[in-house]
Order: structure tokens, then sequence, then C-alpha cells
């Protein structure tokens, strides 16, 4: 594709190229891929679906943050009161409602449609974060055409997909790719905007589309996870208007009307709350859960660093091809595109750096910047021929590295080897391994393309086959399923030792959460009752039932893992008299 502006623009190849290693079968599919946008697209979501899906529907209730999710939403249905968020009779009041809307969509649309138990299936509160998941990826290829061509676009939004930090938010109930996915689309209108303004395009009438996208991406993003997405965007504003000294192009995104239309989206749900519960809700999600964040919250805290060592594993197989192109992007910082991207991530990531509570999917709605300047080194054939080129063996270390784990894993905690997972194992070994051993920066298309299907092999086999098959990381499953089995109508159950939010979900909202003495007061209130009661409670529920005089039998036993907790569990099931 030749240049088509007169400044120079990062990523945007100088003169046309011939393909690249076109005897490769998956430079082929990629060009084919390529011939038109809706092709692209197409391709895409294909994609998408193909790593996203391994594991989407086998994977059980993952503790703590997506049972809670699942749970809350389930409230929200089983009340008809879609204003309140509650965790059983605890307020929730921790992020706004957007999520819990679209979860609740997906619940209601599939109850409509028929499926069985649709409230009891953990994969019906992901379709939101599936959407979303997808949904970034499209959005990465829609912004990064503003800087490379379609060929580089793609190849952004691939190296999305594949990312491992995105394969993981795709599969849980909880808020991150559907911000991912607002956070790209409006970045992606605002950096049209910006370059828009640079090449003094169209002056007078600017296109109506960026403004609409950038503030219905904001308000949708405010109601999924508060005022965050205002920081990504407004870092980048300030930087830019710094650097150039000038922001007379923000007039292009027409902030008037747009604050107007972002209003309108986010104050009815922000009122009815304030009307609800008063000052609660946002004494509790900014000053309770965004401004504690900048202490050490919830023992999650960690030193400056932490992300930038995490980036080499949760942006696999792109964080090799990153590190390459990192000192061209240096040197192109001064071209309105690379300008743009920078600014889109340094800010921000220096803060969430310097902020002392730290998880890995927070700097997520960064990854999309660093693709798409990666993709422009490369098509630019600028990448590093310094010993960075010596990270390439990294397409071959994660196969080899997260294969090892997921069999002694499967084998430590299931006795078995995941024999269904070693033909993956395989492939993704050698594709990984062609990865690297092909690689020379004037062919890292075709390097990528094949740690690209190293990643799709991983998926299938730790989300595919792996993870379903640990079951003693679940132990809430079994003990649900023990519970169905009960021949008593309506069995009422109570916890002590073991409360995690997923037992909630799968055992019903009345579930109640206490110690070993008020287990054994639940017991006596009835007969179709059953105490869920952890070895280390297992002493103080004996002596109180002892004490009260109480009747009981010792059922199933269930030996687990809590990896919330980090430790092996045991728990009994014990009945009242009168069940069966």
């Amino acid at each position: 594709m030749a240049e088509t502006y007169p400044s120079p623009r990062f990523g945007a190849p100088r003169e046309p190229k011939s393909p690249v290693n076109p005897g490769s079968g998956l430079v082929r599919v990629l060009e084919f891929a390529t011939a038109s946008h809706a092709r692209a697209v197409a391709f895409l979501v294909l994609c998408a679906l193909l790593i996203f899906l391994p594991g989407f529907f086998t994977i059980p209730p993952i503790d703590r943050d997506e049972a809670r999710f699942a749970q809350a939403t389930k409230q929200m249905v089983e009340s008809g009161d879609y204003v309140d968020i509650r965790f059983q009779e605890d307020v929730r009041y921790k992020k706004p409602v957007g999520i819990y809307w679209l979860q609740s969509a997906a619940v209601e649309t599939a109850a409509a449609l028929k499926l069985p138990k649709a409230e009891l299936r953990i994969w019906v509160y992901r379709l939101p974060s599936l959407i979303g998941a997808i949904g970034a990826v499209l959005m990465t290829y829609w912004a990064a055409l503003g800087f490379v061509t379609r060929r580089a676009a793609v190849l952004a939004a691939l190296l999305m997909c594949a990312s491992v930090l995105l394969g993981v938010e795709a599969r849980l109930a909880k808020t991150d790719a559907m911000l991912l996915f607002c956070v790209t689309a409006a970045m992606g209108a605002m950096a049209r905007a910006y370059l828009s303004w640079q090449r003094a395009e169209d002056e007078t009438h600017p296109p109506w589309s960026w403004p609409a996208i950038f503030w219905t991406a904001i308000a949708v993003g405010i109601l999924i996870k508060g005022p965050l997405i205002l920081m990504f965007a407004g870092f980048t504003i300030v930087v830019l208007a710094i650097q150039d000294r000038d922001a007379s192009w923000l007039w292009k995104l027409r902030p008037l009307w747009g604050l107007m239309w972002m209003l309108v989206l986010v104050l009815p749900w922000f009122i009815a709350i304030f009307w609800r519960a008063g000052d609660a809700f946002f004494a509790d999600s900014v000053g309770g859960d965004m401004l504690s964040k900048i202490g050490a919250q919830e023992s999650h805290g960690a030193p400056p660093g932490l992300y930038l060592a995490l980036f080499w594993i949760t942006f696999w197989p792109g964080a090799p091809l990153a590190a390459m192109a990192a000192p061209a992007v240096w040197r192109a910082r001064r071209e309105p595109g690379a300008q743009f991207l920078l600014a889109w991530l340094i800010p921000s990531w220096i803060v969430f750096e310097a902020v002392l509570t730290k998880l890995p999917h927070y700097v997520l709605p960064l990854y999309p910047a660093i693709a798409i300047l990666t993709v422009g080194a490369l098509e630019r054939n600028v990448l590093s021929r310094s010993w960075l080129a010596r990270g390439s063996a990294w397409w071959f270390a994660i196969p080899a590295a997260a294969s090892i784990i997921a069999v002694v894993g499967a084998v430590m905690l299931t006795r078995q080897p995941a024999f269904v997972a070693w033909p993956f194992i395989a492939a993704a070994l050698i594709f990984g391994l062609f990865a690297w051993w092909l690689y020379d920066t004037n062919r890292a298309e075709r390097s990528v393309l094949n740690a690209l299907v190293a990643a799709l092999m991983l998926a299938f086999t730790v989300y595919g086959i792996v993870l379903p098959s640990l079951t003693p990381l679940f132990p809430s499953i079994e003990i649900a399923r023990a519970l169905r089995n009960v021949t008593c109508v309506g069995p009422k159950a109570a916890a002590a030792g073991y409360h995690e939010p997923s037992l909630v979900f799968l055992t019903g909202t009345q579930t109640l959460l206490t110690d070993g003495s008020g287990a054994a007061d639940f017991l006596r209130q009835g007969s179709c009752r059953f105490a869920l009661i952890e070895q280390r409670s297992e002493r103080s529920f004996a002596q109180r039932a002892e004490a009260i005089g109480l009747r009981y039998k010792v059922g199933t036993r269930i030996d687990g893992y809590n990896f919330s907790q980090g430790r092996a569990i045991s728990i009994s099931i014990f009945r009242s008299e009168g069940t069966e």
C-alpha cells in the first residue's frame, strides 16, 4: 500500500512493499484476510472466537471477583431491582451498575430462550466479557487504521487477541474486557480527531461519527467502571496539549454536545442510586474502592516495576516484538502518530506503577497502544537488530513453561497427566519453536504469525482441557452437586469456614455464611437443612451441637484446594435429622 499522507506517519510504509515470505501458508492466509475490510473483520472475529471460547463454557465460577459479580447480578434478576447492587444482604457499591445490567440482560435473554437453569450457568454471565473482548479486538483494528496499513492493523488486533491478559479477562464475568472495549473505542476516535488536525484535513466540517463514538464510549466506560476511563483520555489530552502547545483539535470532538450526551447516558442511574442509598455509593466506590488503591488494598500492594515485569507474560506473544520495536518507537516519538500513542501509554502506566495496589488487569487498556506501536515498527522494518532480538526465544519459552506447569499441575491435583492436552502442547511447542528459529528482522511477520498459532494451541491446552479438569480447585461445584442430589424439598445450607462467593452463587442466595456454632444453631431450625463445615470449624460445630442437644447425620466429605486462600481444605456436609 502506497503512502498517501504528506506528513510522516508512524507505522506507514515509505514505499510499496512486496509480500513478506510469499511461500508461507500463514502469510497467505493473512494476505487473503486483509484483501478487504469485510474480510479483515470476519477474520478477526473468527480468530477471537477460536482463542476465547476454549474453556469459556466449562471453567467453573472463579473466586472471588467473578463469583461476586455473578451473584450480585443473580440477585438483581431475582429481585427485579435493577438500581441497587447487593451481595446477599450487603451492598456492593465498588463499581457502577453497567456490567450488572449487561449480565442481567444476558441472563434474561437466556431464560427467554428456555435455557434450563440459565441463572446458574456462569458462562451466561461471561457473555458481556466475551463480547467486550471481541469488540476490543475489532476496536484495536479500527484504531490502528488511523496509524498503519490494513495489514498491520490486523496484526495489531491479533496481538491483542492472543495476549494472555485479554484471554483471561474474556473468560471472567467482570468489568475489564468491556472497559477495554470502551477505552479502545474512545481512544480510536480521539486519535482520528488528533491526526486529522495534524494533517489539516476537513477543518470546517469534521465528521460527527468521531464525537459520537468518543462520548458514547466514555459514558459506557463510566457506567462500567466509574471515572477510570477519564484518566486515560484526560492524560492523553494534557500531554498532547503540552507537547503541541495547542489543543484546538478537541473541537473536532464537539465537547459541548458530547458532554451533554454523556450526562444524558450516565446521570439517570447515578441519580437513582443517590435517591436510593444517599451518598453511600459514592463513599464506597470513590472513597472505599478507588482512592484506597493508592494504598495496598486487600493485600495487593507491590512496588513499582511490577507491571513491567508482568508485561512479558501478560502481553505474550506480542511482548518480545514490543521490546524489539522500542528503540524505533523512541526515535519516532515526535511523529504525530507515535506522539499520540505514547501519550496514551506512558502517563497512565506511570500512575499504575506508582499506586501501591497492583493487579495485572489494571494496565490492560494500555495494551492496544503498545500493539499499534509495535506493528508500526514491524511495518517499517525498523525492529532492533541488537541484543533485543534474542527475545525471540521467549516465543518458545512461554509455551514450554506453560506446558510443564499445566501437566505437573494436573498430575498433582488429579493424578492424571492430561493426555488429551498433549497434541495441543506439542503443536504449541512446534509453532513457538518455529517463531524463534525462523526469526529475522526482514521476515518478522512470519515469526509473529507462528507465535500467534502457538498462543491458540496454548488456549486449547490451558483453558479448554487442563483448567476445567482441575476439580479440586473448585470445591463449590462438588458441594452444589451434593445438595442437588438430596431427596428433601427446598434444601437450605449454612457454611462455616468456607465462605467463597462461588458457594453462594451455586447453592443459593439464602446460603448462610456463619461459624461452626452458628451452623449448629441453623441445623436445629428445620429438617431439610445442611451444614457445610470446613475442617477447622468442626470442633466449634460439634461443641455447640452437643450443648444444644442437636441430632445430625454425617454426609459427604469434599476435599479440595482454596486457591483464594492458598491452602488445602476439607468440607463435611452435616444433615439435620429427618433428611435423606
